[in-house]
């Protein structure tokens, strides 16, 4: 008995030491079984649920979603994985989201999508590129998201494009020869997208006045003034969707009957909402429309999410209580779309297969055709300009329009 205790000892310290000779293995991939025993990956949803931003967020992941509805499985090495979104809340908070981020990396995701908002894609950008996992932006419009981060891809237009693009439609459409700029301090993409559009009117030879106002700030009486006692034929006031509302009621309010222009963030049924019939003379750019008929999967895409939005009412809750199509949604299910395609191509679920395989992907989508140039950022130059129809509650496609037109 004394010989067969010792033979066990000996065994159990060998095992011991091979157990800490792992010096030479390869690191384990990214992803693990569930417990019903399926080979899983895990997809990272960046956006806010909560915050200045957190309706465009809500419309974002919605896109995802519905997306992940329709392909919940990727091939990957001749086996089956079952993609699992991990999301979070990243607070449409600079300083919350790097906490956010970092939770998605200990989660073991092996590709993220998102932000709405470009100034939490930047925060978190530094945490992806760290922990070598891409991520692939939405609608977050700053050049800087994906400046200097070989981690960071997108699939929606930049701002220097869509502030050249209504920077035209207010000097050809609306005959503005002078423009007022209101733009949020301290908001990367408010203060950015403000300077494009200030650039490129410029350049058409207009006349601009500019003001700022703090994060939080809900009275712009001052700021509003100062619009009313100059000449300004527009105003351009791309900001969150908590802001426009109260913007666009305060103007009106005052008696400024000039038209109200801002960005992508403003097509957002809660704007409708909350501005009521002062939302007159609004016009903004965005990335999709609904009523587009000219390409098929688009069609195909608004059918098919229009069912699925009313098949659940938190999805309609989540869509500001309708089922119209936003912009970002579309972009959310190309964006997932685009994942898979790369997840594909690496044939892996590593994160940096992943990054390595985004730049030759090549997706056409219901937003368009999608590829990415050298900074990781999509071949796009085509936006569509709405405006808000206070009769019907609705955004109105008025038209596209592209850089030079």
């Amino acid at each position: 008995m004394k010989k067969l205790l010792a033979l066990v000892a000996v065994l159990a310290m060998a095992l011991a030491i091979c157990a800490g000779c792992g010096g030479d293995t390869q690191k384990e991939p990214a992803q693990q079984g569930n417990a019903g025993g399926d080979k899983v990956i895990k997809i990272g949803i960046f956006e806010p649920a909560s915050g200045e931003n957190g309706p465009g967020g809500k419309q974002e992941v919605l896109g995802v979603r519905y997306a992940h509805s329709l392909q919940p499985n990727v091939e990957i090495n001749g086996e089956t994985y079952k993609v699992e979104l991990v999301e979070v809340d990243n607070q449409s908070d600079t300083t919350k989201a790097v906490s956010a981020a970092q939770n998605l990396v200990a989660s073991n995701v092996s590709v993220i999508l998102g932000s709405y908002g470009s100034g939490v894609a930047i925060a978190g950008g530094d945490t992806f590129k760290t922990a070598q996992i891409p991520a692939i932006g939405i609608s977050c419009t700053n050049p800087q998201v994906t400046d200097g981060n070989d981690y960071y891809f997108r699939v929606c237009f930049l701002d220097p494009f869509q502030g050249t693009v209504m920077a035209n439609f207010a000097k050809d459409e609306l005959q503005a020869n002078n423009a007022f700029i209101i733009t949020q301090l301290g908001d990367d993409y408010s203060a950015g997208l403000g300077n494009y559009f200030k650039q490129a009117f410029t350049a058409l030879e207009g006349n601009v006045q500019e003001a700022q106002f703090q994060t939080g700030e809900t009275d712009f009486n001052a700021i509003l003034t100062n619009v009313l006692n100059s000449d300004a034929d527009v105003i351009f006031a791309p900001s969150s969707i908590q802001t426009a509302p109260l913007l666009i009621r305060q103007a009106r309010e005052m008696g400024i009957t000039i038209p109200i222009l801002a960005g992508d963030t403003w097509e957002n049924e809660s704007i409708i909402l909350n501005a009521g019939d002062k939302a007159t003379e609004v016009y903004l750019s965005t990335f999709f429309d609904e009523n587009d008929t000219s390409n098929p999967a688009a069609a195909e895409f608004v059918s098919g999410f229009k069912a699925w939005l009313n098949a659940d009412s938190a999805n309609l809750t989540n869509n500001g209580g309708s089922d119209g199509v936003a912009a970002v949604s579309a972009l959310g299910f190309d964006a997932y779309n685009v994942a898979i395609e790369a997840i594909k191509a690496a044939n892996s679920t590593e994160g940096t297969a992943i990054r390595d395989a985004l730049p030759g992907v090549e997706y056409v989508g219901v937003t368009g055709s999608i590829t990415f140039n050298e900074t990781g950022d999509a071949n796009k130059d085509m936006a569509y300009v709405k405006t808000i129809d206070v009769e019907n509650g609705n955004f109105k496609f008025l038209k596209t329009q592209s850089v030079g037109e």
